[in-house]
């Protein structure tokens, strides 16, 4: 089957928060065009804009680690300082950018990737095949969509800049999932990927335009630009082609309260603040000076543990379901009706090939009674359900203080833990540790993507998962794929996994003099000016 190439699946926009954890340094290295730029005391440019961009983020992430976290906050800074063999254009069409080129065998079993010449990574060494294959196997480890979907694949070296992939089965949308920018398949020096512990990287050296300066837990982290950075051919297009480091440096600083992001981006403290809440929006889009970015963006969901504890009763998770009142979970996460939508589908409800709200009976039942039933009939016996969340984020909190009310009036004796961003994803991920939880997840490119299909994320596990992702990817048509998604959504609501609650929008604050910001997946900086 030919998919569908990512110029006809509805463009994605959301505005994310961006963070990062770790610290290091690295040499600056290679020949550069670029010169130094004097600057005054007030971090200008003499005669002309700001060399520094400032923005505010919500929370501080738990790691600098891409292919290992599936975390927003972690990619949207990692895009500035690693780069892939692969990205989606603006058209979300996947490119090379550390490749050069690629040809597939007859059978499509077999890659040969031709890599770039010359690029220095940060520290000014060269990359080479060595570095590729060590970063590429080691993604296809860590990253639990990498796994899923092609899983069992090896990249071996073939000379120093040529490697190839022995892919798992023969599949046209191999280089679309390598091109993916959620836990993308950041290159690394080899000697950074064999150092690696279970916590991840120690030293932050990619090939990008921007390079690990300087970080300080809770408080902030600051990039600057790499002097020696060699761009991929074509002009600047999403996360592909000619990305220019504009700025001198791009500082991003933790600030958790939303009160305190707010103040400072309307005094001139922040360029960019991430993560507005919606209720805030109609003040701040009036505010003179400022300009707001709002778009579409993905989907509320809440997650259950199917797989130990009270809730891996299929009965008491369909209790769970049949209790939800998703208008008010959503009124009280966004504040305005206009900025979300009620509807059951994890896709984009316009993508024409993925959107579909099928197993929509199970969606909003707001259906007290029916849950106290499956409740009595299931023998629960008021065992706690723990909800973990986090303040960092206050959609997700919200929208988990409503749920735990409701599900308590159904008869649950729910019980709500919060946590620090970083904590909190440490519970997530540990089935031991939770019932249900709640995050806001963007939209993906393609259906087989979705983080609830990944047994590493909440911990379902089903063959039914495993089959209809074979059967979304062995469709002979478009129409035969959208079907096959159609059953995996349903049997998702079916068996009582997860739920959306909503789709939301994303809402990003800037003063007017910031230009040549962009957005693919994550907002992108490399190429933005603040004017005096």
């Amino acid at each position: 089957m030919k998919l569908k190439t990512m110029s006809r699946i509805t463009a994605l926009a959301m505005c994310m928060t961006l963070a990062l954890a770790g610290c290091g340094n690295s040499g600056d290295s290679g020949n550069s065009n670029s010169s130094k730029t004097e600057t005054n005391d007030s971090g200008e440019k003499a005669g002309a804009g700001k060399t520094e961009l400032k923005i505010a983020i919500a929370a501080n992430p738990p790691s600098l680690d891409p292919p290992s976290v599936n975390s927003n906050v972690v990619g949207g800074i990692g895009i500035h300082v690693y780069e892939p063999l692969f990205a989606m254009n603006g058209d979300y069409e996947p490119t090379p950018v550390l490749a050069e080129s690629y040809e597939v065998s007859d059978d499509g079993m077999v890659y040969t990737i031709k890599l770039r010449e010359g690029v220095k990574f940060h520290n000014g060494e060269e990359m080479t095949a060595d570095d590729v294959v060590a970063s590429m196997n080691r993604w296809l480890e860590l990253s639990a969509k990498a796994n899923t979907l092609i899983g069992g694949s090896v990249f071996e070296k073939v000379d120093d800049y040529t490697v190839s992939m022995k892919a798992n089965e023969a599949s046209s949308d191999i280089i679309m999932v390598l091109a993916s920018p959620i836990q993308f398949a950041a290159i690394y020096p080899k000697e950074v990927v064999d150092a690696a512990s279970d916590e991840g990287i120690s030293d932050f050296i990619g090939t990008g335009p921007y390079k690990v300066a300087e970080w300080k837990q809770d408080q902030f982290i600051e990039l600057e630009k790499y002097e020696g950075y060699q761009p991929s051919e074509g002009e600047s297009s999403g996360l592909a082609g000619e990305k220019k480091a504009s700025m001198e440096k791009i500082t991003y600083e933790v600030v958790t309260d939303t009160s305190t992001r707010i103040a400072g981006v309307k005094n001139g403290q922040y360029d960019i603040i991430e993560e507005v809440p919606l209720e805030q929006y109609e003040e701040l889009s009036q505010e003179p000076g400022l300009e707001m970015n709002v778009n579409r963006g993905g989907t509320l969901n809440l997650f259950f543990n199917t797989t130990e504890g009270i809730m891996a009763n299929e009965d008491i998770r369909q209790a769970a379901l049949a209790a939800l009142n998703c208008d008010d979970i959503l009124l009280a996460s966004y504040g305005d009706p206009n900025l979300y939508e009620l509807n059951a589908g994890w896709c984009d409800p316009t993508d024409a090939q993925w959107g579909t709200d099928a197993g929509k009976e199970y969606y909003n039942q707001q259906d007290t009674d029916k849950a106290k039933k499956l409740l009595k009939d299931a023998g629960y016996n008021n065992e706690p359900i723990i909800l973990v969340t986090t303040p960092d984020y206050d959609e997700m909190y919200n929208a988990t203080l409503v749920v735990q009310e409701q599900l308590k009036q159904a008869g649950f004796n729910a019980e709500v833990e919060s946590y620090d961003f970083s904590t909190f994803m440490e519970h997530r991920a540990d089935p031991k540790q939770f019932s249900m939880f709640i995050t806001s997840n963007s939209y993906n490119m393609l259906p087989i993507q979705l983080s609830v299909l990944d047994s590493g994320w909440a911990g379902l596990d089903r063959p039914e998962v495993t089959e209809g992702i074979a059967a979304i990817r062995s469709a002979e048509s478009d129409e035969a794929a959208a079907s096959a998604w159609e059953d995996l959504q349903t049997f998702l609501y079916e068996y009582g996994a997860a739920t959306v609650l909503g789709h939301y929008t994303g809402v990003t604050t800037m003063n007017a003099n910031v230009e040549g910001n962009d957005y693919l997946r994550f907002p992108i900086y490399w190429n933005v000016t603040v004017s005096e």
